[in-house]
């Protein structure tokens, strides 16, 4: 499993968010206190408190397609 932590801070960034993971076939989560919701529903991640940084957990061995697409959304 992959783990980062990602900021959404915008309306387009979270609809930008999900286009991108759908993209991808493995199952991607968001955990934030002790919620946990699917990265590609658009509704679970405004059900999140966005004004934190986001904790996103990739359930594969090979996140690095993934890395570079969700890129601008991880907190360095």
């Amino acid at each position: 499993m992959y783990e980062t932590t990602i900021q959404l801070n915008a309306i387009n960034d979270v609809k930008e968010f999900v286009n991108t993971v759908m993209l991808f076939d493995y199952d991607i989560d968001l955990v934030s206190g002790r919620y946990a919701i699917d990265a590609k529903s658009i509704m679970g991640i405004f059900s999140l408190d966005l004004s934190k940084p986001i904790k996103l957990q990739a359930h594969t061995e090979d996140a690095d397609a993934l890395v570079k697409a969700i890129d601008k959304y991880i907190v360095k």
